[in-house]
């Protein structure tokens, strides 16, 4: 098999593990255990919490002390066993402890496949902002058959969905093991107090430019999270309506939602072209209009006359997430040494998927429950997409008015390919 069959593989595993799960717990959560949105705000905080410091702990080992790929596969054969024991779980408060050790374990894994198929890919002399997208597409490939089959065997709403996540994320943790080796690369380096510490990623903070980047990486953190929790089991809520209960859209909401997915798989493709042509800082823009009309269609859509601005939505959603989340890592891993580069990729997991996601799973969930929960028990849908709307706008705003950053061409090919 070659490396980038391998690399394919990798991917397409490490996102059917997740979207076996991630979009459809909503569902589980709400219709079928009827817990609280301050709750489930709580149990999707756990990605958040996790991220603040396991990618980082991650890319240090994996810098200095562990092969990467080793890291990798240990990782996901814990999150395995973890997610085997989510279906015997009975209580919010148990479930968000069990929630918080499969994060601990999965959200590292995030920035370690990326690292992988980094340094793979320069290992062969490849240029990794032409290369690595076609790769990493499969990953979103993958996230859309787990959707998929967990609509069509009808497990929305089912403990068994965890059952498939653990199984594909158990195979996973093997296959790793026969990849191609990832050794560290700053164990060679001085050992000063802060090299010791595998602290070297948080130089990039001394540059205002990059300090910036991360800080607007961690409030777009927030809005993905948003979408990927309350997403599914808002077309969910529509079941309680006579006249959209039969509809497509509601029967299976997981298959209308991994529509976001098949989008992805084309911008995915369009990034080496938008980064040469435009820039971070313009794909970065782009991105966060796309999120601002994300929420908006969501405010208006519903399962029948409104269904179009739902696929719309869905659609858009593939430049939000690309745009932002694989353009980034780009941009991070050509800012890097090479001494450091698990590191900085786990920092950019940290900024996006843990402060992040937090911030955006914990206040969104309180804020629901407060404002957006009408007497009888139902959401107030329209409210909630378009506060969330106007989020993603002004951070766009301030993002274009306090990133700084003049584009090149040249200089940003040349330092992908080094």
């Amino acid at each position: 098999m070659g490396i980038k069959l391998r690399l394919i593989l990798l991917n397409f595993l490490q996102f059917f593990v997740w979207g076996a799960w991630l979009l459809t717990i909503g569902a589980y959560w709400f219709q079928t255990k009827h817990w609280s949105g301050t709750e489930f705000g709580a149990i999707f905080s756990t990605m958040g919490i996790a991220s603040l410091f396991m990618p980082a702990i991650a890319g240090i080992i994996a810098d200095r002390w562990l092969n990467a790929e080793k890291l990798y596969g240990i990782f996901h054969i814990c999150a395995a066993i973890v997610l085997f024991m989510v279906p015997k779980v009975n209580d919010p408060s148990t479930m968000f402890w069990i929630m918080l050790v499969n994060m601990i374990f999965y959200m590292p894994t995030i920035a370690l496949s990326i690292t992988v198929g980094y340094s793979t890919l320069k290992s062969k002399g490849l240029d990794i902002v032409k290369e690595y997208p076609p790769v990493r597409v499969w990953g979103t490939v993958g996230f859309i058959v787990a959707l998929w089959t967990i609509s069509l065997l009808h497990l929305e709403v089912s403990a068994a969905q965890f059952y498939v996540a653990s199984g594909a994320s158990l195979f996973l943790g093997l296959y790793a093991f026969t990849l191609p080796k990832c050794p560290p690369l700053g164990k060679t380096q001085k050992n000063s107090l802060v090299s010791a510490m595998g602290l070297d990623a948080f130089r990039l903070f001394k540059n205002a430019k990059m300090a910036v980047f991360f800080i607007f990486a961690m409030l777009l953190g927030a809005a993905l999270q948003l979408t990927n929790a309350y997403g599914d089991t808002f077309l969910q809520d529509f079941a309680k309506i006579p006249a959209f209960k039969d509809l497509i859209a509601v029967r299976y909401p997981a298959i209308i939602m991994s529509i976001s997915q098949i989008s992805e798989t084309l911008f995915i493709l369009t990034i080496p072209f938008f980064l040469r042509k435009f820039g971070i800082k313009r794909v970065m823009m782009f991105s966060m209009i796309a999120w601002v009309l994300r929420f908006g269609l969501f405010a208006y859509g519903d399962p029948a006359t409104g269904l179009w601005m739902i696929i719309a939505s869905c659609i858009i959603y593939g430049m939000a997430f690309d745009f932002f989340n694989i353009s980034g890592s780009l941009y991070v891993e050509s800012q890097s040494e090479p001494g450091i580069r698990a590191s900085a990729q786990g920092l950019f997991m940290v900024m996006t998927n843990g402060f992040g996601a937090f911030l955006g799973s914990r206040l969104s969930g309180i804020v629901i429950d407060k404002f957006y929960t009408l007497g009888n028990g139902q959401f107030d849908w329209k409210g909630i997409w378009l506060a969330f709307a106007a989020y993603s706008l002004v951070v766009a705003v301030l993002f274009a008015i306090f990133f700084r950053h003049k584009h090149d061409p040249k200089a940003f090919s040349a330092a992908h390919q080094s």
